[in-house]
């Protein structure tokens, strides 16, 4: 290329990219420079200097540090000179004049072990054998490469600080801290977060808490970055400590729809010690999250299923497979097609979710198929009515450089937590974020804008704000003109929406409302992430036409760093959409109800199509209450049972005459089963998962089932053809993927092999097609993107007096209230008065005063949060109340729960009561 950097290092001759500094020039090529405190993808530092080099450019000779020396033509760049070596051992020398090193520089090191003595009379504090890093250390690599005397003439001094161990999930030993600084930088540079800080102890640096004494109060979103960048042991998780791993295994995450590449590091005995992000994970650039970071151990679990079980005289007894199968293949039969039911798990893969709804399909002969975290089928339903596709347009981390982001009823920051890094840094960068919704969530500290808006009225003030930008003119004319039809439908029926009764329905200014309107408009480009998280089923399709729409207005589609991206739940959410594991949806996003469609897949299935319609996951578990499904097979990993929005599922399950379980692990979801089969994670298999920008990438195996294990599509395929059906016959999860590509003509290029050197994003109509980061891109051959006139809301949705509501909000940080940090056992808790926000209209009908102590039920009279409060809320019959991120923290690291992260609680709207806590009561809460 034109533009690539030629320059010489240590007499070869290498190329280096536009922006790249030596050293990442080096990296790139394959040549070996030591240093500590650069990392990829973070801001060169230059602090430690191991990196030194001897460069002449222009006829200048120069002493750098190759992280921060920008490469140059023709320049010339010597590593290994003896200047240069000499430099490095200085400098070495007098690093670990603060770090343990007794062992660093000895001979011998490689046959020493824990319990060895130490000819060397080394305190055995400072033994590399008894580091939590040994043979991961960065610092160990450098001193060897350097080969070090055995003798420094520097003497360490111990810092004697304490060991942290009272945080959850990690450890902070600052004796072990080199100051490179690496975990502030990735904490502030890439996370944002600002948790940790460089301080400063009797002239000494070191690293800390940014706020307090303990992360839970300094704001730490515990998604583990520091740890995985800390090149000593002075950042080390706590699980599995000391374990080395015996291999690596690039996977996938499976606990959010992200889908962030992971490296597991597994030992000898086949189980997996540690997750940390992969930097060449595309989806997640290396990043990960508290959950995937710390909720990957459930594959090791001594509690998990490892056998079939059968119900006999009420008792679940060990069973062989073949048993198994013969008492679901003969209960199954006794159904009809509208009696029984298919519930896929949303970790399944997309061969687990494609031969689930095939299995369904044709041998049971219904549509009552679903993933059970498909919450919001409207929303995935009218996407692909609009766009085509019901999927998100654009790559997740082309959001760092929009101009806007909107975000609307969601909770990215934990649901889907690293899609929000890309927001957050655009927002560093000057971008304007704006967040429709009633709670307070973490992006809201982000927000140049925060509308809260009247839940349910979300919709509303979209077409407000799209009402605006016409009054004003700044709508995308070019756009709208070459791009789009029906454009006067939408602006005549805009005409309904007056800006005052815009505002008097979601209960937010004119002004604000205009302020959003115009940065939405002017700020390009422009990206909507959008969740229904505070609307109600019935209004969900309005939202995604109200979000089309503004979108499509400012010219936010088929753009980079623009787009909609919809904010689904379960890991694998879409991928399921996509092979067809939804009522009345075949793979590739067809209708049943098309005629070509049907004959295309009765010819591959060589099987007649059911004609209902089906229910999907939340209404076939209201149909198993209500007796109209009386059979089903669940495959429950990764079901939260207590998930509002499938209802009581408890209940649900034990009203049903016949119930098999797929399960990693016996729960309240196996308690009425009257087969429980064992299912194996995604440790044990190689398979496909889809995230939700679209993103197809493979999940390898790390090791095989140990005992009787079985994957969903081996599970469906067996007792296919326990039932006599034919065309379930996959030996392999690769054969099960080639008949996708010949059911989703968006997957048709794609394959084991072609995933296998990264995620490929559809559509992929072909083997040498590289795949679609963007859809509806100028130039694509995509169809017009019509705009559709937006729904006036019913007279209901006038702000009078309404139920009392509770929008919860979660934050992790709130510099303007210190939290009360108190030690209970070995571990450090969070306590504080919450506040409970509470419109005065709302107080003053229920006898309630600034500052009196109240109590906030559920309708079935259990306690939710009690606090003191506050008459601010700005919408009538809203109740709000913000809560400290650490203490969701905390309660994962303490559940017993072998898999916790599913049941992690969301920031889900609740019908409340509210009372006044009597005086005598708030006097005993006081004294306790």
């Amino acid at each position: 290329m034109a533009d690539e950097i030629t320059l010489t290092i240590d007499g070869r001759e290498i190329t280096a990219k536009p922006g790249q500094t030596v050293l990442q020039a080096a990296m790139d090529a394959g040549i070996y420079i030591p240093y500590l405190c650069y990392y990829p993808k973070m801001k060169p530092y230059g602090a430690c200097r191991t990196c030194v080099v001897e460069t002449e450019a222009n006829g200048r000779k120069m002493t750098v540090a190759s992280c921060t020396a920008p490469a140059a033509n023709e320049m010339i760049v010597r590593s290994d000179t003896e200047q240069v070596v000499d430099l490095r051992r200085g400098i070495i020398d007098l690093l670990m004049s603060e770090h343990p090193h007794g062992c660093l520089t000895c001979h011998r090191i490689e046959l020493c072990g824990p319990q060895d003595i130490c000819q060397r009379h080394v305190a055995v504090t400072d033994r590399c054998t008894i580091c939590p890093k040994n043979e991961r250390c960065e610092l160990k690599d450098t001193v060897r490469m350097l080969e070090l005397d055995l003798r420094t003439p520097l003497n360490y001094h111990r810092r004697d600080l304490p060991i942290h161990t009272d945080d959850p999930f990690y450890d902070r030993d600052y004796n072990l801290c080199i100051v490179c600084a690496r975990c502030v930088r990735v904490c502030d540079e890439v996370r944002f977060d600002t948790a940790l800080t460089l301080t400063n102890r009797s002239g000494v640096a070191l690293v800390g808490t940014s706020h307090g004494t303990s992360l839970l109060e300094s704001g730490c979103e515990f998604c583990g970055a520091c740890i995985d960048v800390c090149p000593t042991g002075a950042l080390v998780e706590r699980d599995y400590k000391w374990e080395k791993a015996a291999k690596s295994v690039s996977t996938i995450c499976t606990n959010c729809p992200v889908g962030c590449q992971m490296v597991a590091e597994v030992n000898r005995f086949d189980k997996v010690i540690r997750f940390r992000g992969d930097l060449a994970g595309e989806a997640n650039n290396g990043q990960a999250c508290f959950k995937g970071k710390f909720g990957y151990d459930y594959p090791n679990s001594k509690k998990r299923l490892k056998h079939p079980y059968v119900r006999e005289g009420g008792v679940l007894r060990r069973a062989t497979w073949d048993e198994a199968l013969d008492k679901i293949a003969t209960s199954l039969k006794k159904y009809s097609p509208g009696q029984v039911g298919v519930v896929a798990s949303p970790r399944g893969s997309n061969e687990d979710n494609y031969v689930a709804q095939k299995f369904a399909r044709v041998a049971l002969g219904t549509n009552n198929v679903d993933s059970a975290h498909n919450f919001i089928p409207e929303v995935f339903d009218r996407l692909r009515d609009r766009l085509g596709y019901g999927a998100g347009t654009n790559p997740a981390w082309q959001l760092e450089k929009a101009g806007c982001v909107l975000a609307i009823a969601g909770n990215p920051t934990e649901e889907q937590t690293v899609l929000t890094v890309p927001v957050k840094k655009a927002a560093r960068a000057g971008a304007k974020v704006i967040v429709i919704d009633a709670r307070e969530t973490e992006l809201t500290r982000y927000a140049s804008d925060w509308l809260r808006v009247r839940p349910g009225t979300e919709s509303f003030l979209l077409a407000g704000m799209a009402r605006v930008i016409l009054d004003e003119a700044l709508e995308d004319q070019e756009f709208i003109a070459d791009r789009t039809s029906e454009a006067d439908a939408l602006k005549q029926s805009l005409w309904n929406f007056d800006l005052s009764k815009v505002s008097s329905v979601c209960g937010i200014d004119e002004t604000q409302i205009r302020r959003a309107a115009r940065t939405v408009a002017m700020s390009v480009p422009s990206a909507i992430l959008f969740g229904v998280d505070t609307v109600e089923a019935s209004e969900r399709g309005d939202l995604v036409d109200a979000v089309i729409n503004l979108a499509v207005l400012t010219g936010g589609i088929g753009k980079e760093s623009a787009g909609v991206f919809p904010l689904y739940s379960g890991a694998n959410t879409q991928g399921a959409m996509d092979t067809g594991c939804a009522p009345g949806l075949l793979p590739g996003h067809r209708q049943i109800s098309v005629a070509a469609d049907r004959a295309h897949f009765e010819g591959l299935w060589t099987s007649s199509l059911p004609d209902s319609a089906g229910v999907g996951a939340p209404s076939m578990f209201e149909a198993m209450r209500s007796g109209d499904i009386k059979a089903a097979v669940l495959m429950a990993d990764g079901v939260n049972p207590e998930a509002h929005q499938l209802g009581d599922v408890r209940a649900a399950l034990g009203t049903l005459e016949f119930l098999a379980v797929s399960a990693v692990f016996d729960s309240e979801l196996t308690a009425s089963a009257d087969v429980v089969l064992p299912a194996a994670t995604y440790m044990e298999q190689t398979s496909t998962v889809t995230n939700l920008e679209r993103r197809v990438q493979l999940v390898r195996q790390a090791w095989a089932p140990k005992n009787d294990e079985r994957a969903g599509w081996e599970f469906f395929s067996s007792l296919a053809s326990r039932m006599g059906v034919g065309g379930f016959d996959f030996a392999e999860s690769t054969d099960v993927f080639e008949e996708i590509r010949q059911a989703v003509p968006e997957y048709a290029g794609l394959s084991h092999d072609r995933l296998r050197h990264g995620g490929i994003q559809w559509p992929c109509p072909a083997e040498d097609h590289d795949g679609t980061a963007v859809l509806f891109a100028e130039g694509s051959g995509g169809k017009k993107l019509a705009l559709k006139a937006a729904p006036f809301p019913s007279e209901a949705q006038n702000g009078t007096k309404a139920p009392l509501v509770l929008a919860p909000g979660r934050v992790l940080h709130q510099p303007e209230r210190d939290p009360e940090v108190v030690r209970r056992g070995d571990m450090n808790y969070i306590e504080r008065d919450e506040i409970i926000r509470i419109h005065p209209d709302d107080a003053t009908d229920l006898g309630i005063n600034e500052g009196d102590r109240v109590d906030v039920s559920d309708w079935d009279g259990g306690t939710l949060v009690n606090g003191v409060a506050r008459l601010d809320s700005p919408q009538r019959g809203m109740v709000g109340v913000t809560t400290l991120f650490g203490t969701i923290a905390s309660a994962m690291y303490d559940s017993d729960d072998p898999d916790p992260s599913p049941r992690i609680p969301g920031l889900s709207l609740k019908r409340i009561r509210l009372m006044k806590v009597p005086a005598r009561q708030e006097a005993e809460v006081a004294a306790d």
